[in-house]
């Protein structure tokens, strides 16, 4: 479904992601994972359009590298931020709206929009203030709102920041929900390994903007360059 092709990206001398590669298959829970400042953000930056790069991104056979980002949107990659942002000013039905008129080229579905309301259990907070929802509402009405312009591949940056264990609980069963039921491919970066190595399918690790190892979760988080530059002694004595 999405193929990056030797993406580098630098900010001056700064070398963000270096000469990066990697594929999502349809279907896919796909982990990304890496110390801080390993360049997570960055490539998913450079998936939606929000910068030039050189390389090639190729989403469902087309390219897609220099596309602005709502037509990276209207053709079906969404994607969430580390904080969650809502309308404050809106209704949960509302904010629900905006990424039904202005996300897919299909236009307004008022009865999908009715559907995500089902789906996220927010029927009953449907005419409440974005604003007055608690922290994991808000995360999930953001997610919301992605899904609302019906994407075929949701990136999701950090869901489970500043979760408690029963949350992180929750939203991985969500995350499940919505690449079982709904059919959507996702791509999800995280600090807690124990979330990708329960989630995903495939693994990737990334230091300084490279690759250091990818492919089935418990390969590797097993793989020792993984374990000293990322994981610790600690993660690894414990698995």
């Amino acid at each position: 479904m999405l193929q990056a092709i030797n993406l580098t990206k630098k900010f001056g001398e700064l070398v963000a992601v270096d000469d990066l590669s990697f594929t999502v298959e349809k279907g896919q829970i796909f982990g990304i994972a890496g110390p801080n400042g390993a360049g997570k953000s960055t490539v998913y930056n450079l998936i939606t359009g929000f910068f030039p790069f050189e390389g090639k991104l190729l989403f469902n056979g087309e390219d897609i590298s220099g596309k602005k980002p709502h037509r990276i949107a209207q053709m079906g990659i969404a994607r969430t931020f580390q904080v969650p942002h809502t309308f404050p000013s809106l209704t949960v039905e509302q904010a629900l709206s905006v990424g039904s008129r202005f996300g897919d080229n299909t236009g307004f579905d008022p009865e999908y929009v009715d559907h995500l309301l089902d789906f996220l259990d927010f029927q009953e907070e449907r005419y409440n203030l974005t604003g007055n929802l608690d922290l994991i509402g808000k995360k999930k009405l953001m997610i919301g709102a992605a899904l609302a312009t019906r994407p075929k591949l949701l990136m999701l940056d950090e869901p489970m920041a500043g979760s408690n264990a029963h949350e992180i609980q929750d939203l991985m069963e969500f995350i499940r929900r919505i690449n079982d039921e709904m059919g959507v491919t996702i791509i999800i970066i995280e600090h807690f390994m124990k979330v990708l190595t329960e989630l995903t399918e495939t693994l990737l690790i990334i230091e300084s903007g490279s690759k250091i190892a990818s492919g089935d979760p418990d390969i590797v988080t097993s793989n020792k360059h993984v374990v000293e530059c990322y994981l610790g002694d600690a993660y690894a004595s414990d698995n």
